[in-house]
């Protein structure tokens, strides 16, 4: 589930930082001061979410590689806990 939401955030990351750079390119004839002192604070928050979006990209995948060690390493323990939870699952949604 953390996995889904993960990968949502990071396509979403991407998406708006794509767009924010569309913007300041779109913006570039803007000669007011104000205008450039905007441009350089959005180019920094967009390298900002994107070093962050790495850094949550790196984190999801060394999580996933442990997951599938541990899975690899004790398969039947964790076949065991995944059909417990889906039993008590089960029960709780079946109860009223």
């Amino acid at each position: 589930m953390s996995e889904v939401n993960t990968q949502k955030l990071v396509t979403d990351l991407k998406v708006i930082a794509h767009d924010t750079e569309e913007l300041i390119k779109a913006s570039a004839g803007q000669v007011g001061e104000k205008a450039q002192e905007a441009r350089a604070r959005l180019s920094a928050a967009i390298e900002s979410a994107k070093a962050a979006c790495r850094r949550l990209e790196e984190r999801a995948i060394e999580g996933a590689k442990a997951t599938d060690k541990v899975i690899r390493e004790h398969p039947y323990q964790s076949i065991g806990v995944a059909f417990g939870i889906g039993i008590l699952i089960g029960v709780l949604v079946t109860r009223k």
